[in-house]
């Protein structure tokens, strides 16, 4: 509230008495704690040692030893929804967070965007003098927000963090991250062959933006939401990190769950007489639903004893290379810590570590050396993985590992991310320490807590009362509760009752109980109205083995009806189970009118893929206007997407060529037959569609090249059914910023030894209005 001015004003200032309070900044009380909320990606919760996985991550084990882990906390089972409960306080469906915010619908609950009346703990803080950074993965702006047209309140720094660094999307490349500083893409500060990877970037810059402030004000408090992209894919490391864990999956995912387990009960995370869900627990091959429908074979674990001794070699390499990524982003937060700890910072801050959610499935049953053909809907082909099995984590792949290891690291429950009716989905590591202001140390809690509940505690701890109305908006209510008094009560009450609700599938918690479908996510099966609802009681079934809604009717009923309740008061409908590939392809406004000609330049921002033109599955005409200067000139025309999957029309050794990287697999390319002569001219690839892809739903055709109006070479290429990458690999003119879509070249190949007029870029759906014309017009022009 601002303060009234109390001094005096008479005619003469020597007569006057100044007040300077109203008018200073917002000050947080004497010796206020700073907080550090560290947001691991994917996590699942047997994964790190710190909760008996076989990962070694000894700066989080500091932070336990230092403080409580709880053993029993939970979040949404999905990135976006979860990080709007950990900044807001509220459920995800009352953040409109209901799915990641490239899937979002218009619905209240699931339009992707955090009503204002939801404050953040970063706005609430802000104003009351806390210093506010984010750094890392944001994922909390829809995709069609993200470009430099978009209003820029829904971005970090219009949700009160003064200071940002990092992506804002769901996942980007480790090598090469699609980067924002503040509220502006901006380039790596260094190449992978200068010792660039992204977790060290981030470590970087937070200590950067922590001593910026401490140099002129040492002694203000700060609040740093620090979200590394790890261990989200693309799973990038380095060799010699991958290398430290040479050997210790060999034993196979189901062989490694029991060691877990035991650990977990030794650590006293789990009881004694605490189970492991088998292998495939809704069957092998799974149950059918409604109408007959098959369980997705997305979701099914391929047992160890099946598998060949070539395809145990892959999925061992493909668990090594997780783990030295988690081991190597440790390590990068270990300097973090050190950095509090040499500057007398540590004591007096509270640290936060959780996951956003379970391991991830998304690799399938034969992991993947390119997670975009999960976004694509194209299976992963097991032969073609093992072809690549030495490039895993490196520059050229977008890796991800198969449902087995995701399993594994969420021993001993059932599933993984996404499934939201499974502690695989939502249940995960928390950790909670604070050396000045909490005593207990490496102490376990067993209170059943939720990802809605960390706002609030961190608002008694620092002493805030959230407001009633911040910057104009009437604040809703926080729908979490402050879990404070565990900190040193281990007895004190878990919360009751939790909501889930998650591509398709519904759950709900109640003092002990879990009532949830039997209804995978993602699976396109519909028919809500049949849903076979299971019942666990997981105060002592936290595996969920024993299924007893066929003994307790009543139970079960009650449950379901307060599901419905919950559904009502916190916008949980309509439910979606449509496939990633349905989601992602539903139209959403965009910030331009739709138009059939796009014309980019060069020397401007790189433009988001869900906002730049979209050519999947259709013809298409890349025209670039350019003057050369020499033989000599070479560089990218035009590029979009990445390593993962694009396209790229680019000048090289006196040629003009195209390539289309379909989904990182082929590289389908098309050069000239004949050379350019230094001058003006317009290079054009123009693709004509004559079909559609049998197995992938594509689109195939005749890809032709131009120098201003000779056809200078053809090919029949195909092209990808949906997105080329999620990762930020946006479109470019004039360099290839990012992973490179083409082997043929290194990033970012700027455009040199001539200069880029425009690029014009025709999807009409007809061959490129009377070329020779448009050619002509172009040369002829000053």
């Amino acid at each position: 509230m601002d303060k009234q001015f109390s001094g005096k004003i008479d005619l003469d200032v020597r007569n006057s008495k100044p007040d300077w309070e109203p008018f200073l900044q917002p000050r947080a009380p004497a010796d206020a704690p700073n907080v550090l909320m560290i947001v691991w990606d994917d996590v699942g919760y047997g994964a790190m040692d710190i909760h008996g996985g076989p990962v070694e991550t000894p700066t989080m084990r500091r932070i336990a030893e230092s403080g409580i882990r709880y053993a029993n906390f939970h979040t949404t089972a999905l990135c976006s929804p979860t990080r709007s409960c950990l900044l807001t306080g509220r459920n995800a469906t009352s953040n409109n967070m209901a799915c990641i915010t490239e899937g979002a619908q218009g619905f209240p609950g699931f339009s992707g965007r955090i009503p204002f009346e939801n404050g953040t703990i970063a706005e609430v803080l802000n104003e009351r003098g806390w210093n506010t950074y984010a750094i890392g993965k944001w994922h909390l702006t829809p995709s069609e927000e993200c470009d430099m047209s978009a209003w820029k309140a829904r971005w970090p720094l219009g949700r009160g963090f003064e200071r940002f660094y990092g992506f804002l999307g769901g996942e980007t490349n480790q090598w090469f991250p699609d980067l924002v500083y503040d509220n502006h893409p901006v380039a790596q500060p260094y190449l992978p062959e200068q010792g660039y990877h992204l977790s060290k970037d981030l470590a970087d810059q937070a200590i950067r933006f922590i001593r910026d402030s401490r140099a002129v004000a040492p002694d203000k408090p700060w609040m740093m939401y620090f979200c590394p992209g790890c261990a989200h894919a693309p799973h990038h490391v380095s060799k010699e990190w991958a290398d430290r864990y040479k050997g210790r999956f060999d034993m196979g995912y189901e062989a490694i769950r029991a060691d877990i387990l035991q650990r977990q009960k030794q650590l006293g995370l789990l009881p004694q007489d605490a189970e492991l869900s088998p292998i495939n627990p809704h069957g092998e091959p799974h149950c059918t639903g409604p109408a007959g429908q098959p369980w997705p074979r997305l979701d099914f674990v391929r047992p160890w004893g099946s598998l060949s001794e070539e395809e145990r070699r892959l999925f061992a390499r493909m668990a090594e290379v997780w783990a030295g990524f988690v081991s190597y982003t440790d390590h990068e937060i270990g300097r973090l810590l050190e950095y509090l700890e040499d500057s007398g910072q540590r004591e007096n801050t509270i640290v936060v570590v959780v996951s956003d959610n379970g391991a991830s499935g998304e690799g399938g049953p034969n992991g993947s050396f390119n997670e975009n053909k999960f976004f694509n809907n194209v299976p992963d082909d097991i032969s073609a993985n093992l072809a690549r099995l030495e490039d895993l984590g490196g520059l050229a792949s977008y890796n991800h590992y198969n449902t087995g290891w995701a399993w594994a690291f969420d021993t001993p429950f059932p599933y993984w991310k996404r499934f939201a009716g499974y502690e695989g989905g939502t249940a995960d590591v928390c950790l909670v320490s604070w050396p000045k202001g909490i005593a207990a140390r490496g102490e376990i809690r067993q209170q059943y807590q939720h990802a809605i509940d960390l706002v609030p505690t961190l608002y008694e701890l620092l002493g805030v009362q959230p407001p009633k109305v911040l910057k104009g908006y009437q604040q809703s209510p926080i729908e979490g509760a402050s879990f404070a008094a565990t900190l040193t009560n281990p007895d004190a009450p878990g919360r009751r009752t939790q909501f889930y609700s998650m591509l398709g599938q519904r759950a709900i918690y109640h003092d002990g109980w879990l009532a949830c479908t039997l209804h995978p996510p993602l699976s396109g099966w519909g028919h809500f109205d049949q849903d076979e609802w299971e019942l666990y009681h997981l105060a002592s079934d936290r595996a969920q083995l024993h299924n007893v809604a066929a003994g307790q009717p009543e139970r079960l009923e009650s449950m379901k009806q307060l599901w419905f309740e919950a559904a009502k008061a916190y916008k949980g409908l309509p439910l979606d189970d449509r496939t990633a590939a349905e989601i992602l392809a539903t139209p959403r406004p965009q910030p331009g009118v739709p138009r059939e000609r796009y014309v980019y330049y060069p020397n401007t921002a790189d433009v988001p893929e869900e906002v730049a033109v979209n050519i999947r599955g259709r013809s298409y005409t890349i025209a670039a206007g350019a003057t050369v200067r020499s033989k000599d000139a070479q560089g990218v025309l035009l590029a979009h997407g990445g390593v993962g999957g694009g396209h790229s029309l680019f000048l090289q050794d006196g040629k003009l060529h195209y390539v289309y990287n379909w989904l990182g697999e082929r590289i389908q390319k098309v050069s000239s037959q004949s050379d350019w002569v230094p001058g003006k001219h317009v290079f054009t690839a123009q693709f004509l569609r004559t079909g559609e892809a049998p197995d992938t739903h594509g689109a195939q055709g005749i890809l032709t090249l131009f120098i201003d109006d000779q056809a200078v070479g053809a090919q029949e290429i195909e092209t990808q059914p949906g997105h080329f990458s999620l990762s930020g690999d946006g479109l470019c003119v004039g360099r290839d910023n990012g992973s490179s879509v083409s082997p043929d070249y290194g990033p970012p190949f700027e455009f040199q030894g001539g200069t880029i007029d425009r690029v014009v870029v025709d999807v009409s759906g007809e061959p490129y209005a009377d070329h020779e014309k448009e050619v002509q017009r172009y040369l002829a022009r000053d």
